[in-house]
């Protein structure tokens, strides 16, 4: 099924020339069927490729998926061009008194900071309040996860001694979630993270439930017991070459990092990295939206966020 994006986004031709279903804004008007209604709030200084990377994961839905995107006020992104944020972003203003199905908060490259210093962390707090009101189904991902935590239920996070970048595999606490139904036993995904959030932390909240961990670096899926709320803390969005370019990028800066882990084939960081969570990554976003957004979200948008 599409995907409907502005008709002049930059990500609208990568995704075309990958077979990917995007319908034009002026062809999807002439459809009577509700679309879903997706906000994506990029805190990703790489604005486009995150942008392209996670509608390419939207787009294999049961109905269009119509996405808004968000960027914080309070924060100026040096990345990416003035023009492209103001064709395509919205702000918080713009968007308070609008309901929507879904919700993605993107990871961000403040992990080391305390929450409370990142500097647009008071317009976060404000954004996740108003999604338990105006926003059916919330996704949290990477940094993003751990903020929602943080915000919501007072989890903490902490330093790891080392990065944790690379693919690393994992195994189901909860395989009969529909969250992940269709995943193997065990899988790869990708992490990026300076940061953690500890297991036992979120066993301890009631309302939290484990889906999936990894032995190397614990935790991967994480949601509310009501379902509205879910965190991820890899990024299963990353092209095949993302960790490659973060890892090249850390070596230009004299950072010494770690070769991401098990990601070039013998830890050799001239070969070329094999894509082996492409499927899974997809299978998530999938089960995601069709199984707590697109069957649970009520038809009259006005009431998504409403406890059902």
């Amino acid at each position: 099924m599409p995907i409907r994006i502005p008709d002049a986004l930059p990500a609208a031709a990568q995704l075309e020339s990958e077979n990917i279903f995007v319908m034009t804004e002026y062809r999807a008007l002439h459809q009577d069927i509700r679309p879903l209604r997706v906000l994506i709030l990029n805190l990703m200084p790489t604005k486009i490729a995150t942008e392209t990377q996670i509608m390419r994961k939207l787009s294999n839905t049961p109905l269009q998926v119509e996405v808004d995107l968000l960027r914080t006020k309070t924060h100026e992104a040096t990345h990416v061009s003035a023009g492209h944020l103001e064709t395509f972003y919205r702000t918080f203003d713009d968007i308070r008194d609008i309901h929507y199905d879904g919700l993605i908060i993107t990871g961000a490259p403040v992990e080391q900071m305390p929450f409370e210093e990142v500097d647009y962390w008071p317009e976060l707090c404000q954004i996740m309040d108003w999604s338990t009101t105006h926003v059916h189904s919330t996704l949290h991902i990477c940094w993003g996860a751990q903020a929602g935590l943080y915000h919501h239920y007072g989890i903490q996070k902490y330093d790891l001694p080392a990065k944790a970048s690379g693919v690393f595999e994992h195994y189901l606490v909860k395989p009969q979630s529909p969250l992940v139904r269709g995943f193997d036993d065990r899988f790869y995904a990708v992490h990026s993270r300076n940061t953690d959030v500890r297991r036992e932390d979120v066993e301890a909240e009631p309302q939290l439930e484990v889906v999936a961990v990894s032995d190397e670096v614990g935790l991967y899926i994480v949601k509310s017991t009501d379902s509205r709320r879910f965190f991820v803390f890899g990024h299963p969005e990353y092209d095949t070459d993302t960790l490659r370019l973060e890892y090249e990028r850390d070596v230009k800066r004299g950072l010494n990092p770690q070769v991401p882990a098990h990601y070039f084939p013998g830890d050799d960081p001239t070969a070329e990295p094999r894509n082996v969570w492409r499927s899974q990554a997809q299978l998530f976003y999938t089960n995601w939206l069709n199984y707590y957004v697109y069957q649970t979200t009520p038809y009259d948008l006005a009431r998504a966020g409403e406890e059902h």
